[in-house]
């Protein structure tokens, strides 16, 4: 929370926030290291968890993205749409009490009521090319009336077009990634966040640069970015994927590191 409100104090009013975050489970408790929630880290020291102080029992499913979801929109945040992305090369999971895990969530917030979105740059093709309806004509019923009695809207059908409005189920297969970096996105999965939340020559920030995946996005699309990462070890790997697909124009990638969150936006901001 202390991070996404320093990202809400330097975004524009209309502007958007993309956040990839998926579950975890609760561990048995027993050992330490091999599973989520068994560990818990306190001033570098790792010790057990507690879970008779915890919401979680061993094998709750933490919903993580909902919880943080939530926080946000007590915070302000408007939460616009629940975005799936469903990995369609997901990996097995040795379960046999559950359904095997193949999609995280993509959350799409705003800062203010009315916020930038093109529509038009992220629309899919359609399916179909049937139209609407048979063309049966007949009143329309009280609650689509008007107030004078009227039908509300037209007797015409409707037409598809050759797109249509993007769907909130995005099947994007992961990609592989050689360098030692543990939670890389397919640029495929970012594409349409950027298109959609960023006109050209805007500038994304990313709070957590990673790989440089949203850098190296940014660079292909024509996009300014500002990286912030506080691990020094990925710098090399930033570096190495904003360059691997130069534009003839290159944009403005600019990447931060070894300072914390705050003094770099309060940097930028002035």
């Amino acid at each position: 929370m202390d991070v996404f409100r320093d990202v809400k104090r330097v975004l524009r009013d209309d502007g958007t926030l993309w956040l990839n975050l998926s579950s975890s489970y609760a561990g048995s408790g027993k050992g330490i290291g091999s599973d989520h929630g068994k560990a818990v880290f306190n001033d570098n020291n790792i010790s057990k968890t507690n879970w008779k102080n915890s919401d979680y029992k061993p094998k709750d499913l933490i919903p993580i993205p909902w919880i943080v979801a939530l926080e946000l929109q007590r915070d302000g945040w408007y939460l616009r749409k629940d975005i799936i992305w469903e990995k369609g090369n997901a990996m097995c999971e040795n379960v046999g009490d559950r359904c095997t895990s193949s999609h995280e969530y993509l959350l799409h917030f705003s800062k203010s009521r009315y916020y930038y979105f093109d529509n038009e740059a992220i629309k899919e093709p359609s399916v179909s090319n049937h139209p609407s309806g048979n063309g049966f004509k007949r009143s329309a019923r009280v609650s689509y009336q008007n107030k004078d009695g009227s039908s509300r809207g037209n007797d015409n059908q409707w037409i598809p077009t050759e797109k249509r409005n993007k769907r909130s189920v995005w099947h994007v297969n992961t990609r592989p990634y050689k360098a030692a970096h543990f939670a890389t996105f397919p640029p495929e999965l970012i594409e349409p966040c950027i298109l959609a939340g960023c006109t050209e020559n805007g500038t994304v920030l990313d709070p957590f640069g990673g790989s440089g995946t949203v850098g190296q996005v940014c660079n292909i699309l024509n996009r300014n970015a500002i990286l912030i990462e506080l691990n020094p070890e990925y710098k090399p790997l930033i570096i190495e994927r904003i360059n691997s697909k130069p534009k003839s124009k290159k944009r403005k990638v600019s990447l931060i590191e070894k300072v914390t969150l705050q003094q770099n936006l309060i940097q930028y901001c002035n």
